[in-house]
């Protein structure tokens, strides 16, 4: 992709995602940066293109709180006088879409930086993920056995039962669009193989993310945790952690909701993961390269994730994700969507590599 600028991935945003038009009013709930996950830049960058294209512009600053999200009267007000809302911030994500005003265009931004805007992540055309992300729902609305593996040895099998229905994803936006509908977990079991334990951006808690010394396996049985392989002590930690998170919520130790993987190869992470395990996890899972489950807890996205990284998923004996690399033209009319997306095609063609993975040494 040539050209590829911040500018650029908010005009796709605004234009594409949005649908924005000239007098359509644009309100900005922001993060302030010093809570360590949204930059100070992208704020400035979306309002700037958003008055080139005669919207007018207000921005909030919505804070962060980890623990009791909620809108205030006044800021569901501002809210209500707007036509469209972009959270550059986890308030967005944070809080139950029953609270949102109706008849809004509501839009989660996963661009959390000027280097996010400025990249293929966010300049790859929206229309182009949408449509990826319909042909992958359809493809697995249909099938009859997905088997997933790792080269740490995951094997998970089972039959997707999708909910397609708009109750089974939400009404908010979500920009850029990096997974498809997450697939429920009730007909799969396997092994998992993982390397660390972290949140899921539902609730925020201290010892967030715990690390294991080699691979434990979770092993799944039709939907729920039946325990944990690997060394004892790694095992022992991986219980601990289960019971306490669970037991601080009050919520199902070994229910397993749901699983998706990546499918935008712009989205990387240039950062060390261990650096901050929950920016990590509110963006990164969009690459092919990680597929992620929803574990703990009877709902999405529940209360810790598994990630698998370099899945290779088979749908009906067709290799969509070969070792983390997405074949998205092996979808019924794939090849016709990056045809159509030229910007999408170079992304396929060059995929982003980097997810945050330290390198060993």
């Amino acid at each position: 992709m040539s050209d590829i600028t911040p500018e650029r991935g908010a005009r796709n945003l605004l234009m594409n995602c949005a649908r924005a038009s000239a007098g359509d009013r644009l309100l900005i709930a922001y993060e302030p940066p010093e809570f360590g996950y949204f930059d100070a830049d992208s704020v400035d960058i979306v309002s700037g293109v958003a008055r080139s294209m005669g919207l007018s512009v207000e921005a909030v600053d919505v804070g962060f709180n980890p623990d009791k999200p909620h809108l205030s009267s006044e800021l569901l007000a501002r809210f209500e006088a707007a036509d469209i809302i972009l959270f550059l911030a986890r308030l967005g994500d944070q809080l139950r879409f029953s609270e949102m005003p109706q008849g809004k265009k509501i839009i989660v931004s996963f661009a959390l930086t000027r280097e996010l805007f400025g990249s293929g992540f966010s300049n790859g055309h929206h229309d182009a993920f949408l449509e990826i992300k319909a042909g992958i729902n359809a493809v697995l609305n249909t099938a009859r056995e997905v088997r997933i593996t790792c080269p740490l040895g995951s094997d998970v099998r089972g039959r997707p039962m999708m909910n397609l229905e708009p109750a089974g994803d939400t009404s908010i936006l979500r920009f850029p669009m990096s997974v498809f509908t997450p697939v429920p977990a009730h007909s799969f079991s396997g092994r998992v193989a993982l390397g660390f334990l972290t949140g899921t951006g539902s609730k925020y808690y201290d010892d967030y993310t715990i690390e294991f010394e080699s691979p434990v396996f979770a092993i799944l049985e039709s939907g729920h945790l039946a325990g944990f392989e690997g060394s004892a002590s790694d095992v022992a930690r991986a219980d601990a952690h289960y019971d306490r998170v669970a037991g601080k919520f009050g919520i199902d130790r070994n229910f397993v909701h749901s699983w998706h993987a990546g499918i935008h190869p712009g989205c990387g992470y240039p950062w060390d993961m261990r650096e901050n395990y929950e920016r990590w996890g509110g963006t990164a899972f969009g690459n092919p390269r990680i597929l992620h489950f929803h574990t703990c807890g009877t709902y999405a996205p529940g209360e810790i994730s598994w990630n698998v990284f370099d899945p290779t998923i088979v749908i009906d004996g067709v290799t969509f994700w070969d070792q983390g690399a997405f074949h998205a033209a092996r979808l019924p009319g794939g090849a016709s969507i990056l045809d159509r997306f030229p910007c999408a095609a170079a992304l396929f063609a060059n995929p982003e590599p980097n997810i945050g993975l330290r390198k060993a040494g």
